[in-house]
């Protein structure tokens, strides 16, 4: 271990949290990509000793007990296969997902709600063909209006995504941070250069 790295580790014991193990089922694919399935190096060091998962890929720091030195993880693969859900649970983080984070009015990104195509109070039912995302300046000027009385529009009209699209869909929101170490298995369709 270089001195540099135990002696801000000494310093600031919570240093290790900055090194995500990125999960992959063992299909080598990750579990979801919005938000990306991480674990906490604590969580991937403990799974790989309990024999629950391979380690792929490593950093370059090392942790340490009495009696065990080891590379932090920063790829894991799952020794058994987890069926991933078929049926998309219908919350506001999701519809945000299927609505790519955008007001389904003008586009507008940031600040979002979300809005009943048809009103609640004209019948209108809280469900994924009846709810959008919705910017607050779009979503106070249509109220308890229909969109015609408005003059308003929808980019797309809403429906239920299912659980392949909403995680494709998740790739298009890469985290902050990618450790190389992630990238062959995040993007493990791309279109490779020749």
């Amino acid at each position: 271990m270089d001195g540099d790295f135990r002696t801000s580790f000494v310093r600031e014991p919570n240093n290790l949290r900055h090194f995500p193990a990125l999960v992959l089922n063992a299909d080598y694919r990750p579990l979801s990509y919005y938000p990306l399935s991480l674990w906490p190096w604590q969580e991937a060091v403990k799974a790989a000793f309990l024999d629950r998962v391979d380690i792929v890929a490593e950093y370059d720091h090392v942790v340490r007990s009495p009696s065990t030195e080891i590379r932090i993880p920063s790829v894991v693969v799952l020794k058994d296969y987890i069926q991933l859900q078929k049926r998309v649970a219908f919350t506001r983080f999701n519809l945000f997902l299927r609505d790519e984070f955008r007001c389904q009015y003008c586009g507008a990104k940031g600040d979002l709600t979300f809005d009943h195509v048809v009103p609640r109070a004209r019948g209108g039912v809280t469900s994924w063909e009846n709810v959008v995302a919705a910017c607050s300046r779009c979503n106070l000027k249509k109220g308890s209006k229909s969109l015609g009385q408005v003059g308003m529009a929808l980019r797309r009209p809403p429906r239920q995504p299912g659980a392949e699209e909403l995680r494709n869909q998740g790739r298009k929101f890469p985290p902050n941070h990618l450790h190389e170490t992630w990238l062959d298995f995040l993007y493990w369709d791309a279109e490779l250069d020749a």
